[in-house]
């Protein structure tokens, strides 16, 4: 596979509605500047096949937008991102998840809205139900799941695409010990193949033993791009 992700000079943009209501006092003067907040600005980033790419960064510095801009979900507004070719995502523990469906009914309808026929479902269904390791749990309602139990039907759906791109954001905090190695194990495995990871967290041990680059955000731009140990160790020394 020939896996890449290129972004350059990407900007993504969040505009506000002046009718809508103002929750906080940083807001306030955004609607007074005129309701427009630049997520990420002038990104610059190039992962090729193979890579391993943590994103770290404090909360709000842009790493969930620079993930959910390369699943395609938010649209570059400035700038040029290229992304080849399939990519699955899990960002958020919900993961599109309906808590009144079991985790075997999600299964089946998301592989439905991913293109496959009913009868595919159904197998995708069964599949995904070992690698959730949910045991029993698969056929209960999603409500009445754990936010780690959510976390590995998420990940299983994510990763049953097959995807040449495995986008994860802040996945390891919700999971055991036990389905962590899991999921470091599926990644490295994918980049073994030429595929791309790249994961957003705060965990940067569990990071590190899946990733050897590593990319620090704050405020919407990249300020460090380098080895694991030495962005991490520069972001901790000026935290």
């Amino acid at each position: 596979m020939s896996a890449r992700v290129h972004a350059a000079g990407l900007g993504v943009r969040f505009d506000f509605d002046r009718q809508q209501r103002v929750v906080s006092p940083t807001l306030r003067r955004l609607r007074r500047r005129g309701a427009t907040l630049w997520g990420l600005h002038d990104v610059d980033l190039d992962v090729g096949p193979g890579e391993g790419v943590a994103l770290i960064g404090p909360s709000g510095s842009g790493k969930t937008s620079l993930l959910r801009a390369i699943a395609g979900i938010l649209p570059a507004d400035a700038g040029a991102l290229e992304v080849r070719h399939r990519v699955g995502s899990m960002l958020a523990v919900e993961g599109g998840l309906l808590g009144a469906l079991t985790g075997r009914e999600n299964a089946r309808s998301l592989c439905v809205l991913a293109g496959l026929t009913p009868a595919q479902a159904r197998s995708g269904a069964t599949e995904l139900s070992e690698r959730s390791r949910l045991g029993t749990a698969f056929d209960r309602p999603v409500a009445t799941y754990s936010e780690g139990m959510r976390a590995r039907l998420g990940f299983a759906i994510a990763e049953s695409a097959q995807p040449d791109v495995l986008v994860l954001d802040e996945i390891f905090e919700a999971l055991d010990h036990e389905y962590r190695q899991v999921v470091e194990e599926h990644a490295r495995d994918l980049r073994a193949r030429g595929g791309i990871v790249l994961v957003a967290g705060h965990d940067h041990e569990a990071l590190g033993r899946i990733c050897e680059r590593a990319v620090a955000l704050r405020d919407g731009r990249i300020v460090a791009d380098g080895p694991f140990a030495e962005v991490v160790s520069a972001y901790r020394g000026g935290a």
